[in-house]
Formats: C-alpha cells, sequence, structure tokens
C-alpha cells in the first residue's frame, strides 16, 4: 500500500493496520466476480493498485463471501534469534530446579552460553513457564509499615496447622510483638475470623504493653470481618506483601521455633498442647535469651523500654 505526503513524496507501507481491510478485500473480490466490474475499476473505488486487486482475487479465501485477513509483519527469520540449543538449554534449566530467569541467566553465562537477561525472559514468556499474578486475585488496600520503635508498635499473628493422628487437624494461633520478641499462643479447634479476633483480644489482656497494630498474611481467618473487628478496639491491621517472604519473618521463626522446642516433643492432642503452651510460653518471655534483642529475654526489654 503507498499513499502520498503533504510534500508530495510517496511513502509505502509494507502491511497495513486497517482493521476494515479484511471486509474491503471481500467486498472488492465480490464486485470483480458477481458484479462483473473490472479490476481495474473495482481498483480505483478501493483506492488501491489492479494488481493488488488481482491477487486478493486469486487469493484462497477470495471467493466473494469470505474475509480475507491481513497477513502479520512479524517475519519468518531473524538474525538475531536464539538457536535450538540455547532455548534447549533454558527450558531445561528452568524444569529441572524451578529457578527464574535472573539465576537461569548467570547458570548460562557459567557454562559458556552468551545470552542476555531479557532473551531468557522472553523464551521462558513464550515456553509459557513463568509464573504470573492470577488478574483473579484479589487486592488489599496497603497500609503503611510502621517501624517496631516501641512495645505494640508492631505485632504479627498467624496459624499453624498440624495433623492429628487420627486426621483432623490443630490449629495453633501464634502473636509476636516485634519490638520486645513477646510471644503468645492459643491452641484451638477451628479458626474464623471470629476466632482470630477472640485470640487477639485475649493476647492483649495477657500482655503489659496495649496493641497498635497487627501484622498477617492473607489467609482466610485473617479477612474483612477480622479487620473490621478490630478497628472497634483500636487496633489497626496491615497486609504484608504478597510473595514477600521476609514480611512476616519474625512470626514464622516463632512458630519454627514453638514447634522444635516444645511442640514437637509431645503426643499430639489439644489436652496435650494446651498443657506444653502454658509451661513454655512462661519460660520464652521470661527466661529464653534470644539473639536478636541482644541477648535478653523479652520480660526484661519490656522493663527497660
Amino acid at each position: 500500500m503507498s499513499f502520498a505526503t503533504p510534500w508530495g513524496k510517496i511513502m509505502y507501507m509494507p502491511y497495513t493496520t486497517n482493521p476494515y481491510m479484511p471486509k474491503v478485500r471481500r467486498d472488492a473480490v465480490n464486485l470483480v466476480k458477481y458484479r462483473g466490474w473490472s479490476i481495474r475499476k473495482v481498483a480505483r473505488r478501493v483506492g488501491v493498485e489492479p494488481s493488488t486487486v488481482s491477487r486478493w482475487r486469486k487469493h484462497p479465501l477470495g471467493t466473494g463471501w469470505h474475509e480475507i485477513p491481513t497477513k502479520s509483519s512479524r517475519p519468518k527469520k531473524s538474525p538475531n534469534a536464539l538457536s535450538k540449543e540455547i532455548i534447549s538449554a533454558i527450558i531445561e534449566k528452568r524444569i529441572a530446579r524451578r529457578r527464574c530467569g535472573q539465576v537461569i541467566h548467570q547458570e548460562l553465562l557459567r557454562d559458556g552460553i552468551q545470552v542476555s537477561l531479557p532473551s531468557v525472559q522472553r523464551t521462558l514468556n513464550r515456553c509459557h513457564l513463568l509464573k504470573k499474578r492470577s488478574p483473579w486475585k484479589r487486592l488489599h488496600d496497603f497500609t503503611l509499615r510502621p517501624e517496631a520503635s516501641h512495645a505494640g508498635a508492631l505485632l504479627q499473628a498467624d496459624t499453624v496447622h498440624i495433623m492429628d493422628p487420627d486426621g483432623s487437624r490443630i490449629y495453633i494461633y501464634t502473636l509476636i510483638d516485634l519490638y520486645s520478641r513477646w510471644a503468645y499462643a492459643e491452641v484451638v479447634e477451628r479458626i474464623s475470623s471470629d476466632a482470630s479476633v477472640r485470640f487477639v483480644i485475649r493476647a492483649q489482656r495477657k500482655a503489659p504493653f496495649s496493641f497498635s497494630m497487627i501484622q498477617t498474611d492473607h489467609g482466610g481467618e485473617f479477612q474483612k470481618m477480622f479487620r473490621y473487628r478490630l478497628a472497634k478496639y483500636s487496633i489497626n491491621h496491615r497486609y504484608c506483601r504478597v510473595r514477600q517472604k521476609n514480611d512476616n519473618a519474625h512470626i514464622e521463626r516463632f512458630n519454627r521455633t514453638l514447634q522444635e522446642e516444645c511442640l514437637d516433643r509431645i503426643i499430639r492432642a489439644i489436652p496435650n498442647f494446651k498443657i506444653a503452651l502454658s509451661k513454655y510460653l512462661p519460660y520464652y518471655n521470661s527466661e529464653r535469651l534470644h539473639m536478636g534483642i541482644n541477648y535478653q529475654t523479652p520480660l526484661e526489654v519490656l522493663r527497660r523500654s
């Protein structure tokens, strides 16, 4: 297709971006085949060269009743395209360890394969090997994370799921203060938004300080109702960032410590867990030394604050 510029120069386009051109080609072929128009007359009407109308007429879909689609402008071959060996190496490294594109890129460079990071990412995307965020995932409002400058400024809460020998689940609510490392935990049979709120209120009564903000993950037990009911008790709530495992690092480490030092040493049953927690939590808060607070106990930090 060609067109004239305002200064008289004729420019040529290799393809058209007009979305109505498939219909124009169909109507042009229809005029030639079924209306008896000459190719030149149709070319003047459509505004193209007669040879163009002749090519439309010879097209496999040039019946006069089917639209003739516009061919893609994408080149069939590229001199800079990756070789099959490099593409196979990228796919093999992705499938073997499920590492990200940045790690795969560095591994290929160490193996002596020269390839750019964008090429690796495009290859993974083209082969549907990238883990993309679901467009249906509900977004939560973002609340700024405060600094843990004093006790109660920021706490983290979570739940631990443990399988009972009979196949049922035992749930444990956990909570930790980021400033003093003071912690609290409870064993429950079921978890829900109401149970989460009741757990936080009981923890507030046990704690020697007031709660300002609690951070949780996006679990079903910490959804809208949990947030709204906490607001009635003047406690703010925020969600950790999605796919940022370090956001809830303190509570995750406490969960691991709780299981290794307490729960894994007893028979899995709710009565046994309740007895064990009643003995372990006083030890954790008043006797156990914590490296994160300069080898002090949480109660010593609270006394000095």
